[in-house]
């Protein structure tokens, strides 16, 4: 299994991922370790995420939705 997810930051910017174990990947945002989400602000949240059955399902979703260019659009898709 793995995971698409938005994620927003405490500036109001929004990040779009996919991972295979959402926990983790997570703990590494809020840490600090990826350089994508440092421009998020202090705090970060998960807005939206989604459960699909494979990284490649998933990765395909993630382009998806990066194509939309409007985080709330791509929220209301992943939420459906």
């Amino acid at each position: 299994m793995a995971w698409v997810y938005i994620l927003r930051g405490s500036n109001g910017r929004h990040y779009i991922g996919s991972c295979v174990d959402l926990d983790t990947r997570f703990a590494q945002h809020v840490r600090g370790h990826t350089a994508t989400t440092k421009r998020l602000g202090t705090t970060i949240e998960i807005v939206a995420k989604k459960q699909v059955e494979c990284l490649q399902d998933a990765r395909r979703i993630e382009r998806e939705l990066k194509r939309k260019k409007n985080p709330a659009l791509a929220i209301y898709h992943l939420q459906q």
